[in-house]
């Protein structure tokens, strides 16, 4: 994973730099992820059952987000995988910054308007991504669970996350989520997104971007 001067010494040992980037990119990642919803074009597999299970149970979306993230979480104990600062933030953060933006986003009709709602919910996600994943603080709860499965199975990490997200996105589509244009950019751009936010992060940083010292398991990039 790469390092910056703001990088954290250690998953929970924060700076004042690495917490700044980890509450801020969470934040920017949350407020994309109510950018999709609110195009209603269709969002990330784990939002869409988000979104699925409050439309059943009649939860604001940003409890089911928290429900499902904590949940998430407990898989990782079979796995013996161990949570850092960021997984923890990572389930507040993003729950609360997308139950707010969703709450006071006004919803457009227009078409072109939602379209601009899921290119920009992508370009925060991806810049949000950028800081959040930099900040060393650990990985969120659903890539620390598809590590963990690729860690004990062998499995190629990018198979377990596909298997995991296709099963998730049928489930939140079957509970009433939606799934539509911006479902599928999601899946074809959030690569490059998440690119350009650590191209920006490299930017911004006072040091080079480096590489994580040899030994030390990457995690995927994408959804937090």
């Amino acid at each position: 994973m790469p390092r910056t001067r703001f990088t954290a010494p250690a998953i929970w040992r924060p700076t004042p730099a690495s917490a700044a980037a980890l509450a801020g990119g969470l934040t920017l990642f949350g407020i994309g992820e109510g950018f999709l919803l609110a195009s209603h074009l269709g969002a990330a597999p784990w939002s869409v059952l988000a979104q699925g299970l409050s439309l059943r149970s009649g939860l604001a979306i940003g409890w089911t987000t928290l429900i499902v993230s904590t949940c998430v979480l407990l898989l990782w104990i079979p796995l013996r995988q161990r949570p850092g600062l960021g997984t923890l933030m990572n389930i507040l953060i993003i729950a609360a910054s997308l139950e707010i933006t969703y709450s006071f986003m006004p919803q457009p009709d227009s078409l072109p308007a939602r379209y601009a709602l899921v290119i920009v919910g992508l370009a925060l996600i991806g810049l949000g991504s950028g800081f959040y994943l930099t900040s060393g603080h650990g990985p969120g709860p659903r890539d620390g669970w598809m590590t963990g499965l690729h860690r004990v199975t062998g499995l190629p990490v990018g198979l377990v996350r596909l298997c995991i997200e296709v099963v998730v996105l049928i489930a939140g589509w079957l509970l009433g989520g939606t799934v539509g244009i911006g479902t599928a950019l999601f899946a074809l751009l959030i690569g490059q997104s998440v690119a350009m936010g650590l191209a920006v992060v490299h930017r911004l940083s006072p040091g080079p971007l480096e590489l994580s010292p040899p030994g030390e398991e990457p995690f995927p990039q994408g959804e937090a």
